[in-house]
């Protein structure tokens, strides 16, 4: 079996350092392994998207020595195929719509008798407008995932490889019902959601190996449900460490002095990205990940 991994970045803003070791140790690993690299638009959030970003992103990835075969998968160009996935778990009874503000979820899980639990997702949602569906899925509402249903008789597990976690990962149901609970599949304006997304395009790419940041591995165990229902593959995960500043906070896109097209202004080489990330200096072969589509 052929290594195939992906970089998945939102063109929301520039890419920071903490975008750069993702993206250099997912495209080392697939050169190690003569396997195939693949970069991803994540663009369903069309309110922020930007063209210029994405220029820049590309721009900035091929500075830093990263290649990969064309076409580009953009999340944007695939809504049909989210649109099946959605058709599908509501044939199963598995979705209902939800009008619920986040305000409105915050004060519910809020009350006395409830308490807030915090998932992946942010608070757990209460079940406010939980009901079996019936009918056409409506188009003018959020849909959530009915959890308790949906990990009935299901076993998840996968296998992680980071260096937080490894080896085989079994998560209980009643564990995803209190923890993780209804989840959203798609929201209301985008008609898709990142949970939803992320597993159909992993399938379509033959993905067998997802690179990411540790901050995503509670959500890995949504993206095994969503995989078992819809009959598609679960790759092998490797959450790799967070780039964090000084005071031991996450980079994130807002964090402009320490994107890289400002260390290119200020005359950084790749090399540096690689080192100021903790990566070794690129083999000779870099690039080779491209040989295969």
């Amino acid at each position: 079996m052929t290594f195939r991994t992906r970089f998945a970045p939102s063109p929301t803003g520039p890419l920071h350092l903490g975008h750069a070791y993702s993206a250099l140790l997912a495209h080392d690993m697939a050169v190690r392994s003569g396997g195939v690299f693949l970069l991803r638009i994540e663009d369903i959030d069309r309110s922020r998207a930007r063209a210029q970003w994405e220029a820049q992103i590309t721009d900035d990835l091929h500075w830093l020595g990263v290649r990969w075969p064309a076409p580009v998968l953009r999340q944007s160009e695939q809504m049909a195929r989210y649109e099946a996935a959605l058709e599908t778990l509501w044939a199963c009874g598995l979705l209902y719509p939800c009008t619920c503000k986040r305000r409105d979820i915050l004060a519910a899980a809020s009350a006395p008798q409830e308490g807030v639990t915090f998932g992946p997702d942010g608070p757990v949602y209460p079940g406010t407008c939980r009901r079996r569906p019936t009918g056409p899925r409506p188009r003018d509402a959020a849909l959530r995932l009915n959890m308790a249903a949906a990990v009935a008789g299901l076993e998840i597990a996968f296998d992680e490889e980071g260096p937080a976690h490894r080896g085989r990962i079994r998560v209980p149901a009643q564990a995803l019902i209190d923890t993780v609970g209804d989840v959203v599949l798609a929201r209301r304006d985008m008609g898709t959601s990142y949970h939803l997304s992320v597993v159909v395009d992993d399938a379509a790419q033959g993905i067998t190996h997802v690179v990411r940041g540790e901050d995503l591995f509670e959500a890995t165990q949504i993206h095994v449900v969503l995989q078992r229902l819809l009959g598609l593959p679960t790759p092998a995960y490797h959450h790799h460490g967070l780039i964090r500043d000084e005071a031991g906070k996450r980079l994130a896109k807002r964090d402009d002095a320490r994107a890289i097209a400002a260390f290119r202004t200020e005359g950084a080489t790749p090399a540096d990205i690689r080192a100021m990330v903790g990566l070794a200096p690129s083999a000779d072969h870099i690039g080779s990940a491209i040989t295969r589509s």
